[in-house]
């Protein structure tokens, strides 16, 4: 009973192919929207995670103010210096390595190319807190360290920009009129959690940009390599009453300093990024409702046109149960027809938007066979009153219906 009732479905939709498409149209837009966005939604975070486990785990950055930035008016909070690295490095249980930084930007040249990049200055322990390997070269020695050498180790933009993608290794280039012996490059990352380019950098030692680029010896950030063994929010308070006492500050005022966690920042950005995606697609799963709408009204419209259809079919010994199934199958398979569709249409956006954007392309299983799954509930729940409305006709006043 069940394939000839479906048969008859198929036929009645085929029969008027435009208002079919048209009536499944609500449910294309939908299941496209929510799974289009739920999609992209994973693939931001997925890329904010990549782009902040690049930066390491296990690393706290230690920076003078009350946030990312400086601050705006007022006196501003002092620099950090060597003793203070030292201090966190010798004095505090969980910490493997500090890598102190001073940077500065200035503008690149090697014989006819120029670029304008950032110059980080740190110490060797920058390479043992973050895992950021070479692809060529080598990095300094501690002598070369010791010494503030004019050497550098380079991103993978600075070598496109200078050196077309070539060798670099063993060249020379200039900053700001500095000379720099490229030793090494590194590998690629792409964009930083935060924006920016991590590649667009160019590494030396620390006495080298002090002496040569910043002019004094202060320290704007601190990488902390922490032990896994260790609870990084122990840590984290050590450092914290550490510095409290070496820079004075006593009682309830605030700290002039903040310390971030990569965990926790990654973290935050994940559950941002989560809870973004769940309201988009909350509010994209509006229009499948609306398209159950439609198909409901369509369906009423149709058991209206087909009234004396259907009192021929009762008359001549159909029951109330198939007429039912009948109208519920093509409600059910219109619904389920805009659900696939709907899916191959989400697939191209994802893949347009994907590659637009600079994200991940990702295939989520489970979101596709939801969104399809609700196509086919709304299909039942919106069909079945138009369904219950066809079953329950009079057959005599069927017949009589012009």
């Amino acid at each position: 009973m069940f394939g000839t009732t479906f048969i008859l479905a198929i036929r009645s939709i085929l029969r008027h192919k435009l208002r079919s498409i048209l009536t499944a149209l609500g449910i294309i837009i939908g299941v496209a929207a929510v799974v289009t966005m739920v999609t992209l939604g994973k693939a931001t975070t997925a890329a904010v995670q990549q782009q902040i486990s690049s930066l390491g785990t296990n690393i706290l950055q230690v920076r003078p103010g009350q946030g990312f930035g400086r601050g705006g008016g007022g006196p501003q909070p002092a620099n950090f210096d060597e003793q203070d690295v030292q201090a966190v490095r010798d004095q505090i249980a969980g910490v493997i390595a500090v890598a102190p930084q001073a940077q500065s930007s200035g503008t690149a040249i090697h014989e006819g190319a120029n670029a304008t990049t950032t110059v980080n200055g740190t110490t060797l322990d920058y390479f043992r807190v973050q895992p950021w390997p070479l692809v060529d070269g080598r990095t300094w020695n501690r002598a070369e360290e010791q010494a503030g050498k004019g050497v550098c180790v380079i991103g993978n933009t600075v070598r496109k920009n200078l050196f077309n993608g070539g060798d670099a290794v063993g060249k020379r280039l200039r900053i700001n009129g500095i000379s720099c012996d490229v030793i090494g490059i590194l590998s690629t990352r792409g964009q930083a959690g935060f924006g920016g380019d991590q590649d667009d950098v160019v590494i030396m030692p620390i006495k080298q940009v002090q002496r040569r680029f910043t002019g004094n010896r202060d320290i704007r950030l601190m990488l902390v390599g922490t032990d896994p063994d260790y609870e990084t929010a122990q840590v984290q308070a050590g450092i914290t009453s550490l510095l409290r006492e070496r820079r004075n500050i006593t009682g309830g005022k605030q700290d002039d300093f903040n310390i971030f966690d990569t965990a926790q920042i990654s973290a935050t950005l994940t559950g941002t990024t989560t809870l973004l995606t769940q309201i988009v697609a909350a509010v994209a799963g509006i229009s499948l409702v609306v398209g159950g709408i439609g198909i409901m009204n369509i369906m009423l419209v149709s058991v209206t046109e087909r009234t004396r259809e259907i009192g021929i079919r009762l008359a001549i010994g159909a029951v109330a149960s198939e007429v039912l199934m009948q109208f519920l199958v093509e409600a059910v398979v219109l619904a389920m027809l805009g659900g696939v569709i709907g899916l191959l249409l989400a697939q191209f956006a994802v893949a347009g938007l994907s590659i637009a954007g600079g994200l991940p392309f990702l295939f989520d299983v489970q979101i596709n066979v939801i969104a399809f799954a609700i196509s086919a509930i709304i299909g039942v729940v919106f069909g079945y009153f138009p369904a219950r409305r066809a079953a329950s006709l009079n057959p005599i006043d069927a017949l009589r219906h012009e």
